[in-house]
């Protein structure tokens, strides 16, 4: 009996169960009540090495934590791009960390570069412009995302749910069409700040648009499993990419923070969001997972550990900047690998695009050809 027939017989999963669901809350309230104590051993900031050696592309880098995490690796003396729909505001923020830094050292190593992940077609684009410079890369740090709460279902330009599209596939595609220029800076690590939400996340990959009516569309439903198909696509990354290539590949928590997430909130609960400052991470807070995630010496040992385990899944960091579990859906191999070759037919790649990366090879994609 084939895969196909076996999979067929068995009664396709439509939701989280009641147990996994309340197990779920229970790991993002804990986080919720608890991040504060639970990373009180950190310092804030979190101190990093020298990382003049660095090149680092930070994904929506102008606001939160990607802003944080942007500045920080510049400091530490990486050179930075700040990949932002609104390259003028990251200029302007480039010229007041100037400012600030002017006397302390050398000048800081930034630049902006412009990348929509809500057209998939500017992420092509990005992605041509970096490999052409030839240059290493040896941090792409998967830092935008969007959760639109309280708000109606939208769809990008690509008629692709707006937080599946932002918070996953965009993401998915940057770091594939990256991976030559990740090669030339091996070791490298791919490094995808997520959510605790993926806890109550549930994905299905013949609906990852939530258009089917079989479950009701929210932005919670829409974000949260916009995050676990996020973790399930790196945990087949991971285990497919060969252990020469080097790459790491990390999903993590940055807790839960004050961002300009919450610009998308109804007014009284971003009243109420503010009245709470004890429980949550500032953003200078927030970031020192990533951070952790993109410097510290023993993740790639990590993931090389996990690479020769059994079963795909990926290192996934938590607040407190400790190696955790992802959510037990996460661990559904079955429904991972029907995630992965769902996302690589959602944008526009070969389903051996993957393999012909490694070796070098030209893929069409399309929604733009993919150049080395």
């Amino acid at each position: 009996m084939s895969s196909e027939t076996l999979s067929l017989t068995k009664k396709k999963k439509e939701a989280l169960g009641w147990i996994e669901l309340i197990r779920g809350w229970g790991c993002v309230f804990h986080e919720f009540l608890f991040q504060r104590f639970m990373a009180s051993h950190l310092q804030n900031p979190l101190p990093l090495p020298s990382l003049n050696h660095l090149t680092c592309i930070v994904t929506g880098s102008t606001s939160g934590i990607g802003r944080e995490t942007a500045r920080q690796l510049a400091v530490a003396g990486a050179h930075v791009v700040m990949a932002v729909r609104n390259t003028k505001a990251a200029h302007e923020l480039i010229q007041q960390w100037q400012k600030d830094w002017s006397g302390k050292g050398l000048p800081l190593n930034l630049e902006a570069m412009e990348l929509d992940l809500l057209s998939l077609g500017s992420v092509v684009e990005f992605c041509n412009v970096w490999n052409a410079r030839l240059s290493p890369l040896h941090v792409l740090i998967n830092n935008a995302g969007i959760f639109s709460m309280g708000e109606e279902q939208k769809f990008s330009k690509d008629e692709y749910e707006q937080h599946m599209q932002v918070n996953h596939l965009a993401p998915a595609l940057l770091s594939l069409l990256l991976l030559p220029s990740l090669i030339r800076g091996t070791p490298s690590r791919i490094i995808n700040v997520n959510s605790v939400m993926h806890y109550v996340g549930f994905v299905d990959p013949d609906d990852m648009n939530v258009v089917s009516g079989k479950r009701k569309f929210t932005s919670l439903v829409g974000y949260s499993g916009s995050k676990l198909a996020q973790v399930m696509f790196s945990n087949v990354l991971l285990k497919r990419l060969p252990l020469e290539t080097r790459i790491s590949v990390v999903c993590l928590s940055p807790g839960i923070v004050l961002t300009n997430v919450a610009r998308d909130l109804p007014r009284y609960v971003q009243v109420q969001y503010a009245l709470i400052p004890y429980f949550i991470f500032s953003p200078q807070e927030g970031c020192r997972s990533t951070l952790f995630s993109a410097t510290d010496s023993q993740i790639p040992e990590h993931c090389e550990k996990l690479k020769t385990g059994d079963k795909p899944i990926c290192t996934f960091i938590s607040q407190d900047c400790k190696h955790t579990k992802p959510s037990e859906e996460a661990h559904n191999v079955e429904t991972a690998t029907r995630v992965w070759e769902k996302t690589i037919e959602m944008i526009g790649l070969p389903l051996d695009a993957l393999e012909r990366l490694i070796e070098g090879e030209e893929v069409q994609c399309r929604y733009g050809t993919h150049q080395q």
